[in-house]
């Protein structure tokens, strides 16, 4: 699939250009991606258990199901996903982070399908899925509201969304603006703007216009360094929220 027209609802030509340029580096766990390798073992088993309860399997067993992974960069989540048997289909407008994801897949045997597009894209076409991750994606696109309306669109009736991102929160902007980026500078400078963090209120107000449902929500908070992340009931910074498409 071409790229899209950056001047899309969603797309940002910036943060696209941002993170193809940390393309060669995505997956050195010890590079500026480091915390979300820490923070996917959360992230895919949380949303594992999730989907498999509400299908009737055990576990974290996904065989059977086709995800979606909307801004999949290189590939971590999607590869965290096929793992557990999900049939994924990888989405990312920044084609340098998609050659990187083929690349590391066919090193490991895995069979993704990774695409350069948006999600309307793939609404267009009619493609439909049982579930739709997009994960630390939200906060860099151009406009939520059709964003989401995007995410829905590609969800079957029934099927579930997940996402996760940060909160807009004072203590969000210490940890996850200044403290991680400025003073340990765990994450490149300038990942993230403050102002487009969204408070779990406002998104799930939003989902609720684009015809999805909050059915969970967790905070998600770092270990000790060098350890994964776990899970939480503090909001503040990091979160993770299930959805259910009406």
């Amino acid at each position: 699939m071409p790229a899209s027209n950056t001047a899309s609802n969603t797309a940002m030509a910036g943060e696209i250009a941002k993170f193809d340029a940390l393309a060669t580096r995505w997956w050195d766990p010890a590079g500026p991606m480091a915390p979300l390798h820490r923070m996917n073992p959360l992230r895919c088993g949380w949303i594992a258990r999730r989907l498999a309860a509400a299908t009737g399997r055990a576990g974290e067993d996904l065989s059977g199901l086709a995800i979606l992974d909307v801004g999949c960069g290189a590939g971590l989540a999607s590869e965290g996903l096929a793992r557990k048997g999900a049939a994924v289909t990888g989405l990312d407008a920044a084609g340098e982070a998609l050659a990187a994801a083929r690349a590391h897949a066919a090193a490991g045997g895995l069979s993704i399908d990774y695409r350069q597009g948006l999600p309307e894209d793939l609404a267009a076409e009619e493609r439909r899925f049982d579930a739709v991750v997009a994960l630390e994606v939200i906060e860099h696109v151009a406009d939520r509201p059709a964003f989401l309306a995007a995410l829905a669109a590609v969800t079957r009736p029934g099927g579930m969304v997940f996402l996760s991102t940060l909160n807009r929160t004072p203590k969000a902007f210490l940890f996850a603006k200044l403290g991680a980026e400025y003073l340990l500078r765990l994450l490149p400078r300038g990942t993230h703007d403050w102002r487009m963090f969204v408070t779990p209120a406002e998104l799930g107000a939003e989902a609720r216009r684009a015809g999805l449902r909050t059915t969970d929500i967790a905070g998600m908070v770092p270990g000790l360094p060098r350890q994964e992340w776990r899970e939480s009931r503090d909001v503040s910074v990091n979160y993770i929220v299930a959805m259910r498409r009406d």
